[in-house]
């Protein structure tokens, strides 16, 4: 399985600050310690140029972004700090999203160590999301012809309302999210199909909702490629998540999406969303534990002879 990697993933944030920035480079050395991560299979990209960003967002937020002049506001809103660096970050994780959908579609399984940032609109940043890395990377695929329909699963714990707002009204695209009904964003935005989960809502209510939301996606809509936001924030005890899963719990969940995903034929794309455990490090080890489970499904031999293609 190859994975999009750069260390400029990680920016130093203040101490304080609750985004665990640090978990990329812990998830990259998770992956290479466990044999999931093999020579050649590391992609690192460059920044995404202007050119393929302005094709989701706005001018005048580029601008912003590229000369440092976000609003006192803008950045609260936003919920980092803005620097030279974190920019730059920005850019290169767009970038391997990208790269990593281009994978997908030729091998039918690649990630990105990072991505998933689905709170940013067109033309603003929340939510620790500056780029919105899904949507540059579908309207990159349906601008080159390498993929025309794609499927978003978003199961980070909250509402990808940045992805939603995006696509809303576009048929070519269907967002499925599966969230927390009372978490962030107070207000959301209109998904394909938006289920919201109650407080507390544990292991079996958790899979037997997202087989119901899986099924009622792929039956109403024909892929070519499968964009998985693999969010880890459904955990029990996670900071901002509310949800009640456990480990394992996380791990069928990933094992049901992928599975699925790839027993149809689709190329799947992995990425990382959030996730706010007690420490960087326990939120590393769930991460890595979804790439674990896609090469191992990888290993298994389930996945078909050959990916998906674009439709005409």
């Amino acid at each position: 399985m190859r994975v999009s990697y750069h260390p400029d993933y990680f920016v130093e944030l203040p101490p304080t600050h609750p985004f665990p920035m640090s978990k990329y480079p812990r998830v990259f050395e998770r992956l290479c310690e466990g044999g999931v991560l093999k020579d050649g299979g590391v992609m690192q990209p460059e920044e995404a140029p202007i050119e393929l960003l302005a094709r989701v967002h706005t001018a005048e937020y580029l601008a912003k972004l590229e000369a440092g002049t976000l609003s006192d506001q803008e950045i609260r809103r936003l919920g980092v700090p803005w620097s030279p660096r974190l920019w730059r970050r920005s850019r290169l994780a767009a970038a391997g999203t990208l790269l990593a959908a281009r994978a997908a579609l030729e091998d039918g399984l690649a990630g990105n160590l990072a991505g998933g940032t689905h709170h940013a609109f067109a033309d603003r940043g929340e939510g620790f999301c500056v780029l919105n890395d899904v949507a540059v990377a579908v309207r990159a695929l349906q601008a080159s012809g390498e993929a025309r329909r794609a499927l978003v699963v978003d199961l980070d714990v909250h509402q990808g309302n940045g992805t939603a707002a995006i696509f809303e009204g576009d048929a070519n695209v269907f967002t499925l999210s599966l969230h927390g009904e009372r978490n962030y964003p107070t207000q959301k935005m209109r998904s394909t199909l938006d289920i919201g989960l109650p407080d507390g809502t544990g292991d079996e209510a958790y899979l037997a909702a997202l087989g119901h939301a899986l099924a009622t996606a792929l039956s109403s809509f024909e892929p070519d490629v499968a964009f998985y936001l693999a969010g880890v924030d459904p955990a029990a005890g996670d900071r901002y998540g509310r949800l009640a899963l456990s480990d394992e719990g996380l791990r069928r969940r990933d094992r049901q999406v992928i599975g699925e995903l790839r027993g149809r034929g689709l190329p799947v794309v992995l990425l990382l969303a959030g996730g706010y455990a007690s420490s960087a490090e326990r939120t590393a080890e769930l991460h890595a534990n979804t790439f674990h489970e896609a090469a191992a499904i990888e290993a298994d031999g389930t996945r078909p002879a050959a990916p998906g293609r674009a439709r005409a």
